[in-house]
Parts: structure tokens; sequence; C-alpha cells
């Protein structure tokens, strides 16, 4: 799975206190290589950590199935094995994720895209060596890389990959999918005042009693704070991971059309309809450049996007004051 960076956002409650009979609770766990926390309320603490440990059960299956940095993850062995043209069946997590992935790709013109596991391979080697990659292998790579090559079976949960040594990569998508999931498990059981944070990728279900929304703290240098309920919220940037080479700073977001991490990255905020659009639409619009970022946001219903990079600072339905409702 590739790490997607997320930076400077924290999720707040209020100092209200809640309503009678409802206590706040607050647990979390390492997963997908991030640490997941999930806050909620809950009548009584049993509830509240069997809540919990039904959650992170169920982020802890998704990642044994999303994970290409596991050898035994689904997608490794899917992709391990000779299988060009074959229908190959998938787990159901796996199959829907997939469609949503295949959905967005198609969305953004490619500029998402979860075949790109063979480039995210070689930026990872080209990073431990502190060097780009050099243009043959950058090539021989992006050759196994497209989101038209993967056929996922729109009836029935199977794909089939159309080229040689296609590999997944489905970092930029599966935490935001894994805390949706979450909050829709936790609901199922009756808690619904709840906000998954996975690794910085926020799904957001009720607010806290007495609250009107989850305050959500964004990051430097503009700022503020908004009150969010049934969203997701995710940020992109390169303030912890990058490679740096001849003056020029490469994010770990890798664009598939250079197969090179994006240079002079900008920071990225998306406040969408649920953790996964956000996620996806953080690192979609860190690829795309100012007018493709435009374009595709129009397309999009119920999304806000706050783009700071070398070209200036966009904003499309952004609340701007602190504390703003949305």
């Amino acid at each position: 799975m590739r790490s997607f960076l997320l930076i400077g956002l924290a999720a707040l409650t209020s100092g209200q206190l809640p309503a009678q009979g409802v206590e706040r609770f607050e647990f979390s766990e390492p997963h997908m290589g991030a640490t997941f926390r999930i806050v909620l309320y809950a009548e009584n603490e049993t509830l509240a950590r069997a809540g919990a440990m039904t959650a992170f059960t169920l982020i802890s299956r998704l990642d044994s199935l999303f994970s290409d940095y596991r050898a035994d993850s689904e997608i490794s062995l899917l992709t391990s094995e000779p299988g060009l043209g074959k229908s190959l069946p998938i787990s159901s997590e796996l199959w829907t994720l997939l469609r949503v992935a295949q959905e967005w790709s198609r969305k953004t013109a490619g500029a998402f895209d979860v075949t790109i596991g063979p480039l995210s391979k070689l930026w990872r080697w080209s990073v431990r060596r502190g060097e780009l990659p050099d243009a043959a292998r950058v090539e021989a790579a992006r050759d196994r890389v497209g989101h038209r090559l993967l056929c996922v079976n729109p009836d029935v949960a199977a794909v089939r990959f159309l080229r040689e040594g296609m590999s997944l990569d489905l970092g930029g998508i599966a935490k935001g999918f894994a805390a949706d999931a979450a909050v829709a498990e936790l609901a199922r059981m009756g808690i619904h005042s709840v906000l998954v944070d996975a690794g910085g990728d926020l799904a957001l279900g009720d607010a806290p009693p007495g609250e009107s929304g989850w305050r959500i703290a964004l990051p430097q240098p503009e700022g503020g704070t908004l009150m969010l309920t049934h969203a997701g919220v995710a940020t992109s940037g390169d303030a912890y991971r990058w490679l740096e080479f001849n003056g020029v700073r490469y994010s770990h977001i890798i664009d598939p059309a250079t197969g090179l991490g994006v240079p002079d990255a900008p920071v990225v905020v998306v406040i969408a309809a649920d953790a996964t659009s956000a996620d996806v639409l953080a690192s979609s619009l860190t690829v795309l450049g100012f007018d493709d970022r435009v374009a595709l946001l129009r397309t999009i219903p119920r999304v806000a996007a706050r783009i700071s990079g070398p070209e200036g600072y966009q904003t499309r339905n952004f609340p701007q004051t602190p504390g703003a409702n949305r």
C-alpha cells in the first residue's frame, strides 16, 4: 500500500458536556502503516469497547486484503501468479473498492490509478537510493500501468489483467475506504456519533451530543477550524516524505503520466461526502495542473477543496470563516 501523507489535520471535540447518559471514548490501533483513532459516544464502556473492537477487526481485515507491502495480502497474491487475461476471483471488499477506484480513474482521466504499482515500487527503490530512476526503468514500469488495463467485472467479484507484470497500489484510497467502512460498521451497532481518523483521513458520523459538528483544525498556513458532520476530510502534501534531487523536491505522490513523484507538490485540503472520495481527490488534485483541477472539481458534487501551491492559491466552495458549518 502506498503510504499517503496527510499533514496537520486534527479532530477535536469542544469542551461542552455530552448529553446525559452518553460518554466519550477514544481508542487507537496501528493499521495500514498508520495509527487509526476512533472517537465515539456510547451509553457505556462495554458497548464502546465492543464497537471499537469490531471496527478495528474490520480495518485489520481490509489491511490484509489491500496492502502491497504485505506478501500475503490479497492484492499481492493476486498479481504474483501468471494470469494474463484470465478472470480471477477476488473478495467482495476488494471488488467494491476496485469498482469505486475505476470510476475515479475515469473521472480524473487517469490522474488517479490503482494500477500504478510498478511505478510505486520503482519510486520507493529510487527514494531509498536518493536518486531519480533512469528513463528506461520508468518507461518499462509505465508500460505496465493504466486503468484501462484492469477489467473489473461489473456483475461478479472478479478481475482481469490485460498486461503481464501489472500490480496494484491502493494507497490513495484504502485508508479513506477503511475509515468509511468503520463508521458504517459502528452505525450498524447503534453507535452514530463517531469520528474515525485513519492516519489523517477523517470519516465523520453524527456530531457529538450537544454539538453542531466535529471541530476540525485545518493545516497551516491558512489554518482555521470547521464544524462538520457526515463528511470526509483529507489533506495531501510533502512535509514529511519526499525526495530532493538537483534542487527539486519530489513528492511521494506519483504522477502516472510521468512515473515520477510530483515536483513542488501543493498542499491540498479536501472536504467531501465521504472519506473515500476525499482521499482520492486529495491525491488527484496534487497530480493535476491548475486548469484540470478546476475542471474536475466542477464535476464533483458535495466537495470543497483548498489548494496552496507554487502557482497560487485555489479554493472551491471552501468555508473561509473559522468555525463555519458546511
